[in-house]
Parts: C-alpha cells; structure tokens; sequence
C-alpha cells in the first residue's frame, strides 16, 4: 500500500530527520522518502496498514500531517 502525507511545520535537514524517526516507528512501514521541498512524505507500507498511525506519529513529532489527494 502506498500513500502520501502532506506535512507542515518542516523547516530544515532536522525536521526531515524528525518525521522519518516517527514514522520508522511505526509497524508496517516498508519506507518512507520525506521531501523537504514537497512539504510530503511517501510511504510504503505493508498490506493493512492503517494510514492513521503514520498521521499520529508525525503529528506526536509535533507537525501537522494530512492525506494527501
């Protein structure tokens, strides 16, 4: 399964670092590529995943996240 999160609130190199350590955190992931000037993150997860964990594990790091699309 993949899909897309929208994120607010990335400013640099740390932020990015930030969003990937949340969502590595989270069972499931296969990856996720963070894109500092998309302000997005793609993320391939495993089959029944659900997208709602990887939205509270980037907003638990203290940005705003949404589905993109």
């Amino acid at each position: 399964m993949q899909f897309t999160l929208k994120i607010e609130g990335m400013t640099c190199g740390g932020c990015v670092r930030s969003v990937e350590k949340a969502l590595a955190g989270v069972t499931g992931l296969k990856s996720a590529k963070v894109d500092l000037a998309k302000a997005e993150a793609l993320i391939e997860t495993e089959a029944g995943a659900d997208p709602a964990r990887f939205l509270t594990a980037v907003e638990d790091a203290g940005y705003d996240a949404r589905l993109a699309g």
